[in-house]
């Protein structure tokens, strides 16, 4: 996840570390109430992680506790992520 961390749930990310900021997958609503609180896109600033908000820097460990939690559920009520099928080797 550009070279940081990120947790996922049935192969589904759900948070993720770019730089010192936390970015949670929510649903729309939380993702907007993140955004008023003073959160952004997550990721890098040329191209941002569609679906992804940063957690406001000024969040508390309570409330970040609360938001992962919800990111958690969120992403856990996908289907799971189906795994790629391998591409088979060129034939010299």
């Amino acid at each position: 996840m550009f070279g940081n961390l990120g947790a996922f749930v049935n192969g589904n990310m759900f948070m993720g570390l770019f730089g010192a900021d936390i970015g949670l997958k929510l649903p729309d609503e939380d993702a907007r109430k993140i955004a008023a609180a003073g959160g952004g896109p997550f990721g890098p600033a040329e191209r941002p992680m569609s679906g992804y908000v940063s957690l406001p820097a000024a969040v508390t460990p309570a409330a970040t506790r609360r938001w992962v939690a919800k990111a958690v559920a969120h992403v856990g009520a996908l289907p799971p992520k189906q795994p790629k099928a391998k591409k088979r080797p060129a034939k010299y």
